[in-house]
């Protein structure tokens, strides 16, 4: 019997690690460990190489090491820095082995399959659910079947992308439990408990009861539970990548694996990967309920929906709490009516409002996020959503609102639109690595005002306040960054322009070094605590806004 060939899957780097950059290490390689699961049931020899744990020269070294004897290589890419990783390391390998099979998948490479294949380094593009699409991609390079005949490909033929029959989507029962085996948590663990790990990039706060213990790290892990999302959002591309559809795992099964899994490593939180983890209310009531019937000694957050919120039971949000959930993420993106519905979002103005209070009053910190600048937005919807943010946080100090610029994704309907008003894409998978930079606003000229950009920087700089991200005390700046919150009034903001400018005359520290120290503070003040403080886009919002020159033009 012939041996069977050797995989090598490259999960890439969430940030450039060469700026100083460090990911969040409870970010596990979950979409290859899914992948891998078939193929590694059926005999195959599968390597899972996370590339976040190494530096950037060196995960790229590795990769072409591991592939010596491989005959499969496989990555993949969401948005952000993992485009162009994921690429460099294809580049590396096909370099190398110029006969090897290359194939990526994922968000990006399903609704931009022409920026991967015409460089000529892969063989195939995976599209939408991708497990069993790889496994008859493994079949096919196994048996030496043409890949025209494996469902789910997109393949480059006469200068073109080609697409082959669709692979269906299925239920969680046709799939294998992930290849948890084929990692080591240790390095993971390791690299979550070093001296501040909890500054690293897209890192969740600390669950307050481990926060309470004085302590400033714990070991988390991710976690997928389900594929896709229902919802017809025009400003994602999740529509056109899994076609609506919702493929959940049942409850018991969830609740099996993740008990096994914690007696095994002893994570302290888990968080869900899910695009919407709330569909189905029963499910995720019965999950809660098992996770109190079972005594499992972690804490969790996902992300939900206003409107599941707003529909809920008030056992089932009850439920959440006694469970351990601690954060949950909530995609606002509008706040004007007219917006909302043109977007797709079934809820009215103010429900967003409405299901902070829920959470709030449970203790539960919610991270929300909003979007301004779509294209063809008034002015002032964007104000609108700014007001609505500043209300809401003012309102529930355990609400951290996030406002970002909106960014044009390929495979949303709004990406055309953006296109007709003058948006230039990125050229390369390099350069498309480098975006959704969010502190960047011009996205193209003049899509969001500069009178509305002054207020959305001066949000930010009165929410930081208000969280206590400047200084651990609350004294009287904070408590006008409330009232300014509160009421949108960010007119002539002299209380900003004194601060600052005793803050240098005094010598306390330089600029930039307040606002280094403030992330550090943020997550030790105590009052309003548990807020994600090393948030990317509210990071850079503080760090790249320019205060005196603001407040002097104010």
């Amino acid at each position: 019997m012939s041996r069977k060939p050797k995989i090598v899957l490259y999960r890439p780097q969430m940030v450039d690690r060469r700026t100083g950059e460090f990911p969040s290490y409870d970010q596990l390689p979950l979409e290859m460990l899914h992948i891998a699961a078939i193929p590694d049931a059926e005999g195959y020899e599968v390597k899972v190489l996370d590339a976040n744990l190494y530096e950037h020269d060196e995960a790229h070294r590795m990769a072409v090491e591991w592939c010596s004897d491989a005959a499969i290589f496989g990555t993949t890419a969401i948005l952000g820095y993992t485009v162009a990783d994921g690429h460099m390391a294809a580049e590396a390998v096909r370099a190398a082995y110029p006969d090897i099979k290359i194939i990526t998948g994922g968000w990006f490479p399903s609704v931009a399959p022409e920026q991967y294949l015409k460089t000529g380094i892969y063989d195939a593009v995976a599209f939408g659910q991708g497990e069993m699409t790889f496994r008859d991609f493994v079949h096919a390079v196994d048996s030496g079947v043409a890949l025209d005949e494996v469902k789910g490909l997109g393949l480059w033929r006469d200068n073109q992308v080609i697409k082959t029959a669709a692979q269906p989507i299925v239920g969680w029962s046709q799939l294998k439990r992930a290849a948890w085996h084929l990692m080591d948590p240790e390095p993971y663990r390791e690299r979550q408990m070093r001296p501040g790990a909890h500054r690293s990039t897209n890192h969740m706060p600390i669950p307050p009861r481990l926060a309470k213990q004085g302590r400033q790290n714990y070991f988390g892990i991710t976690y997928f539970s389900s594929f896709g999302c229902p919802e017809p959002c025009i400003f994602c591309c999740s529509p056109s990548v899994t076609d609506q559809r919702w493929k959940a795992q049942p409850a018991d099964d969830m609740l099996d694996d993740l008990q096994e899994l914690h007696e095994r490593w002893g994570f302290e939180s888990v968080r869900f990967h899910d695009a919407n983890f709330g569909v189905h209310e029963k499910r995720i009531h019965d999950f809660s309920q098992g996770i109190v019937d079972r005594k499992l000694d972690f804490d969790w957050n996902c992300m939900l929906e206003i409107y599941s919120t707003l529909r809920y039971s008030q056992e089932t949000l009850d439920l959440f709490k006694e469970s351990g959930m601690y954060v949950c993420l909530i995609g606002a993106e509008a706040a004007e009516e007219k917006m909302l519905e043109r977007l797709g979002k079934p809820v009215k103005m103010g429900d967003s409002k409405k299901a902070c209070k829920e959470y709030h009053e449970r203790g539960i910190t919610v991270s929300l996020t909003y979007i301004i600048g779509y294209p063809g937005e008034s002015e002032h919807s964007m104000r609108t959503t700014l007001d609505e943010a500043g209300d809401i946080v003012a309102t529930y100090p355990l609400v951290s609102a996030q406002v970002f610029p909106f960014r044009p994704i390929p495979g949303s309907s709004l990406f055309d639109d953006a296109l007709k008003m003058g948006y230039v894409p990125p050229e390369g998978l390099d350069n498309w690595g480098k975006m959704l930079q969010y502190h960047v606003m011009q996205t193209w000229k003049d899509n969001i005002p500069p009178e509305v950009e002054k207020i959305w920087r001066l949000y930010y700089q009165y929410s930081s306040f208000f969280h206590g991200m400047v200084r651990p005390k609350r004294g009287l700046i904070e408590r006008i960054s409330g009232w300014r919150l509160k009421s949108g009034n960010y007119s002539l903001p002299i209380e900003l322009k004194l601060f600052y400018f005793m803050d240098r005359l005094l010598g306390r520290r330089s600029r930039r070094e307040d606002e280094k120290q403030s992330w550090i503070m943020s997550s030790e003040h105590s009052g309003d605590d548990h807020y994600d403080d090393a948030h990317p886009l509210m990071k850079a919002a503080h760090i790249e806004a320019e205060d005196a020159e603001l407040v002097s033009k104010s």
